[in-house]
């Protein structure tokens, strides 16, 4: 059996594509208005610093703006809040970014849940997060939903499949199940300690890695034909899942790196797109 490869690279990029003919039609319909995502970094993180800049360079490609603001070391909750009330409050912002991790002295949940739902597109406050699990519209976290366009786009059967989520972030596992959930899989939610890990991944049709530890999932808990989505990405240029030897015997598989990540940052902008098409009344 050859896997067939789930490249999120390239289907990021046929995305951007569409996303440009939807933003031209956009403008000409909106008076050259174009939807604006704006980012918020707090801190001189060289890695958060690199993510941002991706997403503007995104947004860019596709032929919208991006706000850039950035925030000392030192900033405070109540400023952090202040300012994202401020985006709230502006007609010309149509989604917002609040880069993670933030400086341990600032209360990120509180934050994440100050963005306005209308403007959340990377899918991270607690209202959000209870529309989705309500089955009523809400903005995905751009991780899992990439994933779900990634499975739809490639046409990978969901429904009546025992999907196995090894992960139970916030951000990535809980709303990973929810949606696989909605797609009429199911679900299983695993993590780092669950009890017989291996034998119940053996038993997934669908297997995502998003426990955040390098190549924890090994290839042989996971059965031949089965689908495996790794979320993961670690400077060892490895995700979650031991990918090498899978090559020959599953039905499908994300590659590291080239497969969620492009996807992630798509979908954020997909997301800020479709905000900013609601907001312009088109």
């Amino acid at each position: 059996m050859s896997a067939q490869i789930l490249d999120g690279k390239a289907l990021a990029q046929h995305f951007e594509e569409e996303m440009r003919r939807r933003v031209d039609a956009l403008k000409a319909k909106a008076d050259g208005r174009t939807p604006i995502l704006a980012t918020l970094l707090v801190g001189a993180d060289p890695a958060s610093a690199t993510y941002v800049k991706m997403k503007g360079n995104a947004c860019r490609r596709v032929g919208m703006d991006s706000r850039a603001i950035e925030l000392p070391e030192d900033t405070t909750t109540e400023q952090l809040l202040a300012q994202i009330e401020e985006l709230n409050n502006n007609p010309d912002v149509h989604g917002i970014l609040l880069q993670h991790p933030v400086p341990e002295q600032i209360d990120e949940r509180r934050c994440f849940d100050a963005i306005s739902l209308e403007k959340d597109v990377d899918g991270v406050t607690c209202l959000g997060f209870g529309r989705m699990a309500m089955g009523e519209p809400a903005y995905g976290c751009a991780t899992p939903k990439g994933i779900m366009r990634i499975l739809e786009h490639y046409q990978i059967p969901l429904e009546g499949k025992h999907a196995v989520v090894v992960g139970r972030s916030a951000i990535l596992g809980k709303p990973m199940a929810l949606m696989l959930l909605g797609a009429n899989a199911t679900v299983t939610i695993c993590h780092s300690r669950t009890q017989n890990l291996p034998e119940l991944v053996k038993q997934a049709d669908i297997v995502v890695g998003a426990v955040g530890r390098p190549e924890f999932i090994k290839a042989d808990w996971i059965k031949d034909g089965a689908v495996v989505v790794d979320a993961g990405f670690h400077p060892e240029k490895c995700g979650d899942i031991e990918l090498a030897p899978l090559a020959d015997r599953v039905a499908a598989y994300t590659p590291v790196p080239g497969g969620v990540g492009p996807m992630t940052i798509n979908t954020l902008i997909f997301q800020t797109l479709e905000a900013g098409e609601k907001a312009f009344g088109v």
